[in-house]
């Protein structure tokens, strides 16, 4: 693509664009096209090579005039991953094998028969669906951050133009006043979607009000919490969406140059976003005099290490500057003195991708979607047990119950829900008693959790809450900079004393000092890392008292997850004497004689490794 020097030529190249994009969608091109999805989790398992072998055997097959193939980004249906995706029928192939490649091929593309043992079969209805829009999964879903993922080619700025790319920052280049900028944003009620959501105009109110020759916004891609890779699949998605958000904040409060700060564990999306990024350097969209309209900007990328303390926006600052990555106190808040003591704002990624959707729409058509105090929509990493594993962005106000049942399809193998952990290690379990909770910031926060960057896992009747809790402390723990003294140390007496819990050592008193330490953390540490810390502990205490109870009381393990506290028992009546699970015993402490005495288990002995109950095949071996 040539350089768009002029904001004429911006409109002509979009508008070409679009008719291109439509075209391919519509088949009005005269061609059919093929995706094929470029998320990591599809990547995982061999889209790329699948991609090869469609593009292998188009061109061997002398259909290349055709049938175009591309890949995209995420499609979010994780568990259903890899995808394949024709249009203009709108078909939805789902777990692609590289060995259906030709079939696809031959059946669908040449004989306009659709493969139907590829399509999605519904689990209530148990009836194959060809289209990705009557999928349940995808039905209440509403895509504003994730715009343009799974549809555009993430490499191409062309798809991103011919999908509404640039149009926002081309309206406020030509039509706004940095002040009108803000006051569009603040009138959409938009909330930072990585933490506490605190409001993005008045953050950016905050930095516009700065006199300073020399402003900065940074955009947070450091998605640390576990089981959370929303940002990810926006960057690998569409990256040019982010950028132009965050070109929009820069001209919005004054800033001329951004930084992205990502994680190097998510290489597809680094990489897509520099080749993003030297695209738009190419052709003028970033650089000086952008459009002709003297508005100068340029971004830069930083791949953070993976320091879980550095999603803090301070802590954050401290690493693109080479300093080691620990919070600063505040105030002054970063919008006041940020990177190398500039105002900066710092926003995440699924905050920046719904910027330019707002201005294109509008504040008042935006704040449509949403409740009262939480515009728009929210993007979840649904994970954990649940039947639909993946990404979804639903509108605020959508009840637990609608995620989990609806969008989610419940619970694998008709277990009992249990508890979601909203928020990461910083947010809180939530019960059957909340399924009917709206999602939006205040009422998670009222119910004990928080909305956090967006991690959403689902525990069942077999997870234990007092295991759960540990295994977070044990992220903690690990994760705290060694600033503050109370998070240094007192997350670890934290975490030896849940330690203690599980292990059958505790006692109620442990109980009693651990809310105590809590208490301590949270008022006495810097930031919320620490601030924070004991969330997951007081949240399941609360919750799950009984669970605590049987833990320290009768040295028992209800869920029967803590090892400690557990012991494996052959129940005589039904064991027929096989000495299976004798000969496959690593100690061995299984005695018995084949055919003739029943089996036992030394329990002082036993390592409860769980060999003799997977191999068991009269399923005579429980926990108790």
């Amino acid at each position: 693509m040539e350089r768009i020097d002029s904001v004429q030529k911006l409109e002509q190249e979009i508008a070409l664009q679009t008719e291109v994009l439509e075209g391919k969608i519509k088949g009005t091109n005269g061609k059919r096209a093929v995706l094929v999805c470029g998320g990591t989790g599809c990547l995982a398992n061999d889209s790329q090579a699948i991609l090869e072998a469609f593009e292998r055997e188009i061109e061997k097959r002398g259909l290349g005039d055709k049938i175009s193939v591309n890949h995209v980004g995420c499609f979010g249906f994780c568990s259903q991953g890899p995808f394949v995706k024709i249009y203009p029928e709108d078909t939805l192939y789902t777990k692609v094998k590289l060995s259906d490649v030709e079939r696809i091929i031959e059946e669908d593309l040449i004989k306009g028969t659709i493969v139907e043992d590829l399509l999605y079969v519904d689990p209530v209805t148990h009836e194959r669906v060809a289209r990705q829009d009557d999928i349940n999964f995808y039905k209440k879903q509403k895509r504003i951050s994730l715009h343009g993922c799974s549809l555009v080619n993430p490499d191409f700025l062309e798809e991103a133009l011919g999908y509404d790319g640039f149009k926002a920052l081309k309206k406020v280049l030509t039509k706004m006043t940095p002040q009108e900028v803000i006051d569009e944003i603040s009138a959409s009620g938009l909330r930072g979607r990585g933490g506490a959501g605190f409001p993005t105009g008045r953050k950016w109110q905050f930095a516009y009000n700065q006199k300073s020759d020399k402003k900065y916004i940074v955009c947070n891609g450091d998605e640390g919490d576990p089981g959370a890779f929303m940002d990810r699949s926006i960057l690998e998605g569409n990256p040019f969406e982010v950028i132009e958000g965050m070109m929009i904040a820069g001209y919005a409060f004054g800033a001329d140059e951004g930084y992205f700060y990502v994680r190097a564990e998510y290489p597809v999306a680094v990489e897509r976003l520099k080749r993003a990024i030297e695209d738009l350097r190419k052709v003028g969209l970033l650089g000086q005099n952008i459009l002709g309209t003297g508005f100068n900007f340029d971004v830069h990328l930083r791949e953070g290490a993976g320091a879980f303390v550095c999603g803090e926006e301070t802590a954050l600052l401290n690493s693109i500057e080479g300093k080691r990555g620990m919070p600063r106190p505040r105030p002054p808040f970063p919008a006041i003195k940020g990177l190398w003591g500039k105002p900066t704002c710092v926003n995440n990624v699924e905050t920046l991708a719904t910027v330019p959707y707002i201005i294109r729409v509008g504040a008042e058509e935006f704040a449509k979607t949403g409740t009262a105090t939480s515009k728009g929509t929210k993007v979840f990493a649904l994970g954990g047990k649940i039947n639909n594993v993946g990404l979804v962005e639903v509108p605020m106000g959508t009840t637990l119950r609608t995620l989990i049942y609806d969008i989610g399809g419940g619970i694998p193998n008709d277990k009992k829900f249990k508890a979601i952990q909203t928020g990461g290690p910083s947010g809180g379990c939530l019960t059957s008693e909340d399924l009917d909770t709206p999602i939006d910031y205040d009422t998670l926060v009222a119910r004990g959790s928080m909305m956090g960057s967006g991690g959403a896992i689902v525990m069942d009747e077999d997870n234990c809450m007092v295991d759960v809790a540990h295994f977070y402390m044990d992220f903690i723990c690990s994760e705290s900079c060694g600033k503050c003294t109370v998070c240094r140390i007192g997350t670890k007496r934290l975490y030896e004393m849940l330690g203690d819990v599980v292990e059958g050592r505790g006692t109620p008193k442990t109980l009693e000092e651990m809310k105590e330490l809590a208490t301590v953390i949270r008022n006495g540490s810097l930031c919320a890392l620490g601030q924070t810390a004991a969330n997951p502990i007081l949240s399941t205490m609360n919750k799950f008292p009984e669970e605590y109870q049987a833990h320290v009381e009768e040295h028992k393990c209800p869920a029967h997850v803590c090892k400690k506290l557990t012991e494996y028992w052959i129940d005589p009546d039904k064991c027929k004497k096989c000495s299976k699970c004798a000969r496959n015993c690593p100690i061995p402490c299984i005695d018995g004689v084949p055919g003739k005495v029943p089996y036992v288990i030394d329990t002082k002995r036993c390592i409860k490794c769980g060999t003799c109950m997977t191999v068991c095949p009269f399923h005579a071996i429980s926990k108790r």
